[in-house]
């Protein structure tokens, strides 16, 4: 590993990480170690500075091969505790995150290049995940069945065994203990592999989970490509689930790759949501909810509102108010407190924000606010793209029907209900969606029509460990969080006792 020193936030990375790995090193976390790659050298960059500050090298075959044997070691040992013992030791999962609060949230501010403030945000809701599933831990239980014979049946939910998850660069603390805490309360062991520019807080949380009292090796982190390190965990035998949080093109070739063994996958994908507003609405309200739908995290999130459809009637009013609102949001480095909205997280995606809105104005959409990268002092080489709004937009524009994941609203015109549903629908994603409407009654129609797996009211982001999530169509399938997403990670048994006192052996249906 070798740290390079441009800026004082990067100086920072060292300081922070010899703090849980004092040798200096980074590597992979392997049953209660770090391991280091096999395989190509991989740098990491400041989005804030596009300058290098860490390298590492790919994990490789071999240790995943390494973080397999060690997970189905510890799974069996984890399965071995009492139920309320795991949930004893998942709510210390949760005090350690709590007194790492800090140090996680500033690696992942500076690698992540999110603004800080939305970081301690995020940490503190990763302990909330690990208290929320402690809780689950001794109340996962089956049923009773009451069969037409002298039998006792009844049900069990049983864990996987070992499942692999890979999650992505855009909330890497977030999404990593968004799928642990589950996983492990399910009884499984995992093997996490984070995106390959996002590796720090994920590595730490496995170490802080070992540090809880977990079996070592139950929650391994295996830092790499997805081409090699990625594909090497999907294909190993020990792997009997995958959890994929990316991209639809992606997720398409992590599920065949699943497929091919048999094995089942939970996708959650990309999204281009709807947020309506009609002309009932209090517009200062939706006003700000549509800036916070889009504009936080610099518009990375899977769930943003980015197309915002307005009814005709006060469509000219929204769409200035909005563009006005957004040149008053503070873009900035990721470590300063004033910053609400930070560097978009690597090159080739900034790119690609580019590309799209440069397209969209080419089709017709008229740029009312933004549109080009944005200055920061002390980021002047770093990928910061102004909140930028996208006026006369048709739906049928790419800039309307592609995931641009940055800081770019759609603002779309519809006429009347059934036009704004109809428009809402019209997109192969439905991941997430609000109505903004003083109408109780047209509000729970749209909630019932629009195809979205989250859909909000007068609101819009507000989520919580203790409700489902998940997708429709290309957003993906399956559930995380919540009890829906805690049985993603069990398997149903089904145990028949013979109950009868000298009574035949029975075959098949037959109750003679």
């Amino acid at each position: 590993m070798s740290f390079v020193v441009a800026h004082q936030g990067e100086e920072e990375v060292a300081a922070l990480l010899a703090e849980f790995f004092p040798k200096g090193e980074f590597g992979s976390w392997i049953g209660g170690a770090l391991v280091p790659g096999t395989g190509a050298e991989v740098t990491l960059i400041n989005p804030a500075t596009a300058e290098a500050f860490l390298t590492y090298q790919d994990a490789g075959e071999s240790v995943v091969a390494a973080a397999a044997i060690a997970a189905v070691k510890a799974q069996a040992s984890w399965w071995g505790l009492a139920a309320s013992a795991r949930g004893r030791l998942m709510w210390s999962c949760s005090v350690q995150v709590r007194n790492a609060a800090e140090q996680l949230a500033q690696l992942e501010s500076i690698s992540a290049g999110k603004p800080i403030r939305d970081c301690r945000v995020e940490v503190i809701k990763v302990a909330e995940m690990f208290e929320y599933y402690a809780g689950w831990c001794d109340k996962l239980t089956g049923q009773v069945i009451a069969v037409p014979t002298s039998h006792l049946n009844y049900t069990r939910h049983e864990p996987y065994g070992v499942v692999t998850q890979i999650t992505p660069w855009n909330a890497p603390v977030f999404t990593a203990g968004w799928q642990i805490a589950p996983a492990i309360c399910a009884g499984n062991a995992v093997m996490l592999k984070p995106s390959e520019l996002t590796p720090l807080t994920s590595t730490v949380l496995a170490k802080l989970i070992e540090d809880a009292g977990v079996p070592s090796g139950l929650v391994n982190v295996i830092n790499g490509y997805g081409h090699t390190t990625g594909a090497a965990a999907i294909a190993h035998r020990a792997t009997s689930k995958v959890i994929f949080v990316g991209s639809p093109k992606t997720g398409a070739a992590i599920a065949s790759a699943a497929a091919l063994r048999v094995i089942p996958c939970v996708l959650e994908l990309g999204g281009k949501s709807a947020n309506i507003i009609f002309d009932d609405a209090d517009i200062d309200r939706a006003i700000v909810g549509a800036q916070a739908a889009v504009f936080a995290a610099a518009g990375q999130s899977c769930v943003s509102g980015s197309r915002l459809l307005v009814q005709r009637r006060i469509y000219d009013q929204v769409v200035e108010r909005i563009a006005n609102a957004s040149t008053k949001l503070p873009v900035g480095l990721p470590w300063s407190e004033q910053t609400m909205i930070g560097p978009i997280n690597n090159a080739t995606q900034f790119e690609r924000i580019q590309a799209l809105v440069a397209e969209g104005v080419g089709e017709g959409a008229v740029i009312a606010a933004g549109g080009q990268r944005a200055e920061v002092k002390g980021g002047q080489n770093g990928y910061f793209y102004q909140p930028t709004v996208l006026a006369n937009v048709d739906n049928r524009m790419r800039v309307a029907q592609e995931e641009i994941f940055g800081p770019v609203v759609s603002v779309i015109p519809f006429e009347d209900e059934a036009d704004a549903i109809a428009l809402a629908n019209d997109s192969r994603f439905g991941l997430g969606g609000a109505v903004w409407t003083a109408n109780v009654g047209r509000a729970h129609r749209i909630a019932a029509q629009v195809n979205a797996g989250t859909f909000w009211v007068n609101c819009y982001k507000a989520i919580n460990v203790m409700s489902p999530f998940g997708g429709f169509g290309e957003s993906g399938y399956g559930r995380s969080s919540g009890y829906e997403g805690l049985l993603e990670y069990t398997r149903t048994k089904s145990v028949w006792v013979d109950t009868a006192q000298d009574g035949p052996i029975q075959f098949g249906y037959s109750v003679e």
